[in-house]
């Protein structure tokens, strides 16, 4: 085995540092605005750390006073989970056998190719045939029409993961199974599908992060507290003249915990399944 001298090491550990204290500093200092008092945050000199903690803005926005500031978010928190969690759902159902048949026929991988085309597309380049879509549909300012747009962005991604998942997994061993006398339905549920799990797992956290994020679209296709996401909400708080700062940074806290857990609780597969295809054999 190698041995690595100290010097490369400590430069290795330093990177590491370095990276860390990027990624974490915009999300300690989101965090710290949020329980600053309004006055620090107008002090000049900036103040780094508030000399005390005001955590009002939390029970503001969790408060479910009737047309409070908080009851429009705890709305939009709702309906972001609701769209992001339908999106996916229905992506990666859209996905599995899609990938899986991309992947098991290369003929048709121009298919692929052609779905993948489409999602290279600006957002604004579909606004207009997706708004006259929805209307006709009478599904504008609705939990459901959000969710069957965000479907159109989900489902050529994730297909596109599920087929390179499913690449990683040897045709023969399929094969042998039907051999064995397994069906298609039994070969998918005793083997191909328990070992794509971890591109499944996957594919389904970066699907709900992409619904979760979405803004454009649920801007434009929603107007009130029915439909209206996080990220709208968020870009509400900081639409007025006045803005409390302190009060749309609890707000991104608050926004970001979901995926966080969600990431945390699918971290093993996560990481599985990015590095599933790296070996073949």
């Amino acid at each position: 085995m190698e041995r690595k001298s100290p010097i490369f090491s400590a430069f290795i550990y330093a990177c590491a540092l370095l990276l860390t204290a990027v990624i974490l500093a915009p999300v300690l200092w989101l965090f710290v605005m949020s329980i600053s008092p309004a006055a620090d945050l107008a002090a000049k000199p900036l103040r780094w750390w508030p000399q005390s903690a005001d955590l009002s803005r939390y029970a503001t926005l969790l408060s479910t006073v009737e047309n409070s500031a908080g009851a429009a978010f705890t709305s939009s928190l709702r309906n972001s989970i609701e769209v992001a969690g339908m999106a996916t759902i229905a992506a990666i159902a859209l996905a599995i056998p899609a990938g899986w048949a991309v992947s098991r026929t290369p003929s048709v991988g121009w298919s692929l190719s052609m779905v993948i085309a489409t999602y290279m597309l600006p957002p604004v380049a579909l606004a207009v045939p997706l708004y006259m879509g929805l209307a006709y549909l009478g599904m504008l300012n609705n939990v459901f029409g959000l969710a069957l747009v965000y479907l159109t962005i989900l489902a050529p991604f994730t297909t596109w993961l599920m087929k390179s998942g499913f690449d990683s997994i040897p045709k023969e061993i399929e094969a042998a199974a039907m051999i064995d006398g397994a069906g298609l339905l039994q070969t998918w549920k005793i083997i191909t599908l328990p070992l794509a799990m971890p591109v499944v797992a996957t594919s389904a956290l970066f699907a709900f992060l992409l619904g979760w994020d979405e803004f454009f679209y649920a801007l434009l296709f929603t107007s009130d507290q029915r439909a209206k996401t996080l990220t709208v909400a968020i870009a509400d708080l900081a639409g007025g003249r006045v803005s409390d700062y302190g009060l749309i940074a609890t707000a991104g806290v608050l926004a970001a915990l979901p995926p966080v857990l969600v990431g945390l609780v699918m971290q093993r597969a996560l990481i599985s399944g990015l590095t599933s295809g790296g070996i073949k054999g």
